[in-house]
């Protein structure tokens, strides 16, 4: 098996820190030397290592923004 490579293009945002010190975070992420794709994960602190996570294409990333605007548009 070969060697699975990152790179974050992109840092967005982090959503939460847990009680070990990883973060909760948004990047754009480059996979194996491919485009960089929207990317919600969770690192260690010095970003050498990542749990597991899910990755969005732009279109996948745009229709996610439409329906949380549209949930939390209707939440008060």
């Amino acid at each position: 098996m070969s060697e699975i490579t990152n790179k974050i293009t992109q840092e967005l945002g982090v959503l939460s820190t847990n009680q070990r010190g990883y973060t909760k975070e948004v990047n754009m992420v480059s996979w194996n030397g491919k485009a960089a794709k929207l990317d919600i994960r969770e690192w260690h602190p010095e970003h050498e290592r990542c749990g597991r996570g899910i990755t969005f294409t732009k279109d996948e990333g745009k229709k996610l923004f439409e329906a949380l605007k549209e949930y939390y548009a209707g939440s008060n």
